[in-house]
């Protein structure tokens, strides 16, 4: 029980599960699932109370049964007491103000990732401001490398995603043709496929395959189909670069993903054996896993084991960090309202992802989005981008006029990254940088500089008629 006496009104949180839900700030998500504070104050005395808990005691209380959950076996079998120990004295709220002191250095953020717990860090961000989570996660460097390198500063990574309602090729090679010459594409280039099936998967994978020997495009391919679609398409010999995954914060949740840790380890294994990032003669990596995740996905299958939404969140990275993956994106609005209600609520929600997944030493990207039934618009996204990017964020989504027109939601476009990289300064990632300075899409400014079609692509579009 963790008790606290504010305004002459005495506050009982009856675990330390109960103590994180109603701290968390305000989202519709916590309270369609009962577990939201019933007021703010109730909410701050939550919050006053988990100030005072030490993050030891994340260690002895578990917010999900060790016996019942394999994520919280995971968590706690893999902690590391050693990179702990730097910090295992502090309280969360003495937590908070180290990380916001000049002694958490990135060295230092690095050295203790292994020492953190989901809980931990979701904890510590329940008690921070958006500039806060913004410090912070700035100070978090997490690198990753297959046929680029992915997180170094002032680099600023863009999955393209050329989906198609119908899966057309020449819908999608158009998308892709279009997100080059603006520059995206060095994180991933990645479809959901309209069609979860072998066949469909594989003839998408070969047509990214294509692109990308032909013009020699120093990136990775992904179609995002089901894990066990792609372990199929592996035994058969389709290239494939990436595996994709959703994944979530607890073994129930997973469960209806249909999937548990080991069919995800049977996958990381299978990717491995490919050595694909060592396809081209420069080829430099071997982190071969895309996991996505989002706010609000474990209660959507009624499977949050009575956690907020948050926590929940920050579980689902134990599960990413243990396949070392090359990318971890939230799609932090792209269920609804009924989890994030409004622009304000996305945008706190993808900053702490963000925040979350850096301290747990993950590459994180955000795709910045909404559904067109959320009380949200363009202006929020562009203040969740900016605030994203200020914050170090490793990359975003280029989609086709912001408009998704296979999944119909809302997301950041090619010119979106242009803006962004232009405002601060960022660039791409150097291999794919160089790749656009040569073929003079980009100026040695990373500008775009094409006063016309780049040569290595009218060839293609002549085949064309």
């Amino acid at each position: 029980m963790y008790t606290t006496h504010i305004a002459q009104q005495t506050y009982n949180f009856v675990s330390l599960r109960n103590l994180l839900a109603k701290a968390s700030p305000a989202r519709s998500g916590d309270y369609l699932a009962g577990v939201a504070a019933s007021s703010h104050l109730e909410r701050v005395a939550a919050q006053w109370v988990l100030a005072d808990v030490p993050l030891k005691q994340f260690l002895t209380e578990a917010v999900v049964p060790y016996e019942t959950d394999e994520v919280t076996r995971l968590i706690m079998d893999g902690h590391d007491p050693a990179a702990f120990a730097a910090i295992s004295h502090l309280t969360i709220g003495d937590f908070r103000d180290w990380l916001l002191s000049e002694q958490a250095t990135t060295e230092t953020l690095t050295a203790i990732a292994a020492g953190l717990t989901p809980e931990m860090v979701a904890a510590v961000c329940k008690i921070m401001r958006i500039q806060d989570l913004i410090l912070v996660a700035k100070k978090c460097r997490v690198i990753t490398r297959f046929r680029g390198t992915i997180g170094l500063e002032n680099r600023l990574s863009t999955r393209l995603q050329p989906n198609h309602p119908t899966d057309h090729p020449a819908g999608v090679a158009a998308s892709i043709l279009d997100g080059l010459l603006y520059g995206c594409g060095d994180a991933v280039i990645g479809i959901n496929p309209a069609s979860d099936n072998l066949e469909a998967t594989a003839r998408l994978l070969y047509m990214l395959n294509d692109v990308i020997e032909r013009y020699q495009i120093p990136t990775q391919a992904c179609v995002l189909a089901h894990v066990t679609t792609t372990l199929q398409a592996m035994a058969q010999g389709v290239p494939v670069d990436l595996v994709f995954q959703s994944i979530a914060g607890t073994e129930k949740a997973n469960d209806s993903f249909g999937i548990n840790l080991a069919l995800l380890q049977e996958a990381h294994q299978a990717a491995l054996s490919l050595q694909r990032g060592s396809q081209f003669a420069d080829g430099i990596g071997n982190n071969c896993m895309y996991f996505e995740t989002g706010q609000g996905s474990a209660l959507s299958a009624n499977a949050h084991q009575g956690m907020d939404q948050q926590t929940c969140e920050a579980r689902a990275y134990a599960v990413a960090r243990q396949f070392k993956p090359l990318l971890v994106n939230t799609v932090v609005g792209f269920i609804g309202p009924e989890y994030l209600y409004d622009g304000k609520q996305i945008i706190r929600a993808g900053l702490e992802d963000h925040f979350c997944g850096k301290l747990l030493g993950l590459p994180m990207g955000c795709d910045i989005c909404y559904t067109n039934h959320a009380e949200a618009d363009q202006d929020d996204m562009d203040m969740l981008l900016t605030q994203f990017a200020v914050a170090g964020g490793t990359f975003i989504m280029g989609v086709p006029g912001a408009d998704d027109v296979m999944l119909n939601y809302q997301s950041t476009s090619f010119h979106d990254a242009l803006y962004i990289r232009q405002v601060l300064g960022l660039r791409p990632a150097p291999e794919f940088e160089a790749w656009l300075q040569n073929n003079q899409i980009f100026n040695h400014h990373n500008q775009l500089s094409r006063p016309e079609l780049p040569a290595l692509f009218r060839s293609a579009l002549a085949s064309q008629g």
